[in-house]
């Protein structure tokens, strides 16, 4: 129990002494977890939102394929793209492999059926509607879509956040792309995994709270805004 309560303590003292390895980690995982997270957003939120608007004959397959690529294994992303960018790959010749760009491709893949299957189940519940409303106002499909956009603005926010969420806490695939090389790659999930590892508990464990603070404060955020869109399932 002694150990358990002086990591804790030697923990406490890495962070409140802004470490400087600890700070560069813990900025590495923000930019890149923040970077795909955004990236895939960008992607995924206006090309469901103008999906969903629309019935078509495969929207119940296009459903069901969406949510069966969110359950598909970290690692299997992580081979992929690490095959796609290792130096044999059709994409060797940017050297992206183990790099902060690299982890950020590899997270953008991670996250993106995420937010493309939330933002498009959204969308055909809600967005129909409101594509009704701008039909009646004389709104084109890309009016509407930015109309959509705009009255959901408070449901795609969380989630936004849901989707770094997840990004920020993975590890299979920022380990295998990323390579975690101190000083370059190493991100809070990897090196915490890489402390424990070795036994050094007290950066693992100083890591471990800043993460968790993390979740926190995400979760705390994603409550605040979370009345203003149970509004839309009335």
């Amino acid at each position: 129990m002694d150990y358990i309560l002086s990591g804790f303590k030697t923990a406490f003292g890495i962070i409140f002494q802004f470490d400087k390895e600890l700070m560069e980690i813990v900025m590495r995982s923000l930019v890149v977890s923040i970077s795909a997270s955004l990236l895939a957003s960008a992607v995924a939120i206006p090309i469901f939102l103008f999906l969903g608007s629309y019935k078509f004959k495969g929207e119940g397959f296009l459903s069901r394929l969406l949510s069966s690529l969110m359950s598909t294994p970290s690692v299997f992303i992580g081979l992929v793209v690490m095959l796609f960018l290792g130096r044999r790959g059709p994409l060797g010749d940017f050297q992206l492999l183990y790099t902060v760009p690299g982890m950020i491709i590899a997270q953008f893949f991670l996250v993106l059926p995420l937010i493309s299957a939330m933002t498009y189940e959204l969308s055909k519940n809600y967005a129909r509607k409101i594509k009704r409303l701008g039909l009646t106002l004389g709104a084109n499909k890309f009016q509407n879509t930015i109309l959509s956009g705009i009255e959901l603005k408070d449901v795609l926010f969380i989630y936004i956040i849901t989707t770094f969420s997840r990004a920020i806490s993975e590890v299979g695939v920022v380990m295998m792309v990323g390579g975690n090389m101190k000083g370059f790659t190493s991100v809070m999930t990897t090196t915490i995994s890489m402390y424990n590892s070795m036994g050094e508990y007290e950066m693992a464990i100083a890591l471990g709270i800043i993460l968790v603070t993390i979740s926190f404060v995400i979760n705390w955020c994603a409550y605040s805004f979370k009345e203003k869109g149970v509004k839309y399932g009335s």
